[in-house]
């Protein structure tokens, strides 16, 4: 993955806010997004650290900790849900207008598939977000959507399970686009500044391919 592909938004001496690349794991690896930002702030040892996780098939805005102390407050913030995400996908069929999904979700670790299961358990947790249906076009729509919890492949499990897979996720049933690449992104991040506390909020456009470009994107949300 060549390092010019990932966008940078915003960057102080705390955090990183930056466009993760469709097909670019989120966790600091070979090949992960914190490498290839160190790489473009020709920084080989710098510190930036993974805060929350993004899919591999997945594009969208993510925040980078750019120290051990920024990384803990900001995972205090995902784990007192003050971390706000805001997603945009592009699925198969047309939802009702706009809806709460509930569910309670499992994960097959031989499969990695999260399902939605009615029995709890030990290993069962319980999902939610609010959704907008913001149009639809030739058998696909564009929906807006707001998390409450952050599960493993929520969005793609809770979609599927009410038969609107997203556009190119093959493993949750959905017709395939691209290698690499689903129709979810990360369009926005709203969270407490590590050191002043502030909500800041970042936000960005899905590229303009299929099936995005169904839709004036840039339109719909901004109206909506």
């Amino acid at each position: 993955m060549e390092k010019d592909c990932v966008k940078i938004l915003y960057a102080d001496r705390r955090i990183l806010v930056c466009v993760k690349p469709f097909g670019v794991l989120s966790t600091d690896e070979p090949g992960g997004l914190p490498e290839i930002v160190r790489g473009l702030l020709a920084e080989a040892d710098a510190s930036v650290r993974t805060v929350h996780r993004l899919d591999r098939v997945a594009g969208g805005v993510t925040v980078l900790a750019r120290s051990r102390e920024a990384a803990r407050r900001l995972g205090g913030s995902v784990q007192d849900r003050a971390f706000g995400k805001e997603y945009l996908a592009v699925v198969e069929g047309t939802p009702p207008e706009r809806g709460t999904m509930r569910d309670l979700l499992a994960r097959d670790r031989q499969t990695r598939r999260t399902f939605v299961t009615d029995t709890p358990g030990k290993d069962v947790r319980e999902a939610a977000l609010d959704y907008r249906t913001l149009g639809s076009a030739q058998g696909y729509s564009l929906v807006h959507i707001r998390l409450h919890t952050g599960r493993t492949h929520q969005i793609r499990a809770q979609f599927s399970s009410r038969r609107f897979p997203l556009a190119g996720d093959r493993k949750y049933g959905g017709q395939p686009i691209r290698d690499n690449e689903i129709a979810l992104w990360s369009y926005a991040l709203s969270f407490p500044h590590p050191q002043t506390e502030q909500t800041v909020r970042f936000s960005c456009p899905p590229p303009d391919t299929f099936p995005w470009d169904l839709f004036e994107v840039d339109r719909i949300v901004t109206t909506a």
